[in-house]
């Protein structure tokens, strides 16, 4: 018996019995919202208190550069954050995170002593910046805290490899209307929302250049898919969208 896990839209796994065909999602989106935190005990909070500062972050600052030395774990308190690689000119995001996220966990191991990607703000942010080696300390102390970070390492993973699998294997509609839904889904959670991102930096979500991106949205429209006005954006038919993410 085959069984496979849609990722696409949703916040909780679905299996369905279908053969030999594997669905998975290009979402960038985290869906995650950690509460790990609330493993901690008083002690532990205090101590954590003592050891982090909150920071704002306009849109289009770094929060953390990509080969600087990790010094700290960055939690999302608001806004949205780009994680991504860069090289010269050319970058691949990873992750989307809301608030409620963590960064810099890749950072843990001992000698992880650098930031393996940048952390940008997408909009204007606040953030936590937490000692790392309280972090650490924590981990070894505090078997539930401990494990509530195995499984957010294990969810970014999954995720990260679902997005790659889709960049290569799906079409460029498919990957646009993953990101539309995860955006409705995970961030907005609406169907309709107004969407400060450029057309550019949707483009970037998807995989795709800015020109296709801009000519696959018109003809959403078009076909009844999706209305656009100025910021605003609609969904129309939803079922629609979902099954171009599923098909591809």
């Amino acid at each position: 018996m085959i069984y496979i896990i849609h990722l696409y839209a949703s916040n909780q796994f679905n299996f369905k019995k279908v053969g030999k065909n594997i669905v998975m999602s290009s979402c960038t989106i985290s869906k995650q919202h950690c509460d790990c935190f609330e493993k901690l005990t008083l002690d532990q909070l205090k101590l954590m208190e003592e050891n982090q500062v909150e920071v704002e972050y306009k849109k289009g600052e770094t929060i953390a550069k990509q080969g600087s030395f990790s010094s700290h774990i960055i939690f999302v308190c608001q806004g949205l954050v780009k994680v991504f690689l860069e090289d010269q000119a050319k970058t691949l995001i990873l992750k989307i995170l809301p608030r409620g996220n963590l960064i810099g966990l890749t950072s843990l191991r001992e000698d992880g002593n650098v930031f393996p990607y940048t952390a940008m703000a997408y909009e204007t942010s606040t953030v936590r910046l937490i000692n790392i080696s309280v972090f650490r300390q924590f981990i070894r102390e505090n078997g539930e805290f401990a494990a509530d970070i195995i499984s957010i390492l294990g969810e970014n993973s999954m995720q990260i490899n679902g997005r790659f699998f889709c960049l290569t294997h799906k079409q460029s509609y498919g990957r646009l209307a993953d990101i539309i839904i995860c955006l409705s889904e995970r961030i907005f959670k609406s169907n309709s929302f107004n969407l400060n991102l450029t057309r550019k930096e949707l483009a970037e979500l998807a995989g795709m250049s800015t020109e296709n991106t801009i000519r696959i949205l018109k003809k959403f429209q078009d076909e009844g898919l999706v209305k656009l006005d100025g910021k605003l954006f609609k969904i129309l038919d939803y079922s629609a969208l979902q099954k171009i993410s599923e098909l591809g």
